[in-house]
């Protein structure tokens, strides 16, 4: 559904992503995974569109980002901090965004709405959110037009307990219906049960693209975060011995 081909993304000097060669598929739930600077984020943005790419492609559905920008159409993005009007309400954001939409309401996802209970809090201002309720709006807003391509920044900052086990939840549920799920997280601990792909990067290219199971096997390791320690200690030593 996605497939990134030979992306380069340059900021003056300063090379961001090298030469990435990606592909994604419905059904799902891929982990972004790497180091603070590593490229995840500029990778995210040029799929949504924010970023001009330029040296590459990246194809949405077999159409290039490059030649029409209705294929953000179908794609859910919930960042990592939400930027919203500061004067206006929760539930006057949520219909200022639906009413752009344009989707009836009966094709509406709204269960995270529901199970976040966020109708009851309606009347409070965005600005005066903590940043757990901003999370948990965007995440009803990535979800709630059913889109078949989710990607979640760093989805459970902020989010407490419940509200994070809740958006799990939704998550492997929409992996089980199809969807295409790309999670960015640091903590590799939070992605057992939920990602059924990993991709490392460091320093703007992919190390490491491989199914979970495969992984699992090859590390031996019951654990995502034991598998992806494993193997970069392993590269770390290679490199030492060359």
């Amino acid at each position: 559904m996605i497939e990134v081909k030979n992306l380069t993304k340059k900021f003056d000097r300063f090379t961001a992503l090298d030469d990435i060669n990606l592909s994604f598929t419905q059904g799902h739930s891929v982990a972004l995974i790497g180091p603070n600077g590593c490229g995840k984020t500029t990778l995210i943005k040029c799929i949504l569109g924010l970023n001009v790419v330029e040296n590459g492609d990246i194809l949405v559905g077999d159409k290039s980002v490059k030649e029409d920008y209705r294929y953000r159409e179908n794609i859910g993005y919930m960042p990592q901090i939400g930027r919203y009007p500061e004067n206006m309400t929760i539930g006057q954001t949520i219909k200022m965004i639906r009413d752009t939409r344009k989707i009836p309401q009966t094709q509406l996802d709204t269960e995270l709405l529901e199970s976040f209970e966020l109708e009851k809090m309606y009347s409070k201002k965005m600005g005066n959110l903590s940043g757990g309720t901003t999370q948990k709006v965007s995440a009803v807003l990535a979800f709630m037009f059913d889109p078949q391509i989710i990607i979640l920044d760093e989805p459970t900052a902020g989010l407490d307990p419940l509200a994070s086990e809740i958006l799990k939840n939704k998550i492997i549920k929409e992996k089980n219906r199809g969807k295409l799920i790309i999670i960015t997280s640091h903590l590799l601990s939070e992605l057992d049960d939920i990602v059924s792909e990993i991709v490392f990067i460091n320093e703007g290219k992919v190390l490491i693209h491989q199914s979970v199971a495969d992984l699992m096997a090859e590390t031996g390791a019951a654990k995502i975060s034991d598998s992806i320690v494993t193997i970069l200690k392993g590269m770390k030593n290679a490199a030492v011995s060359q």
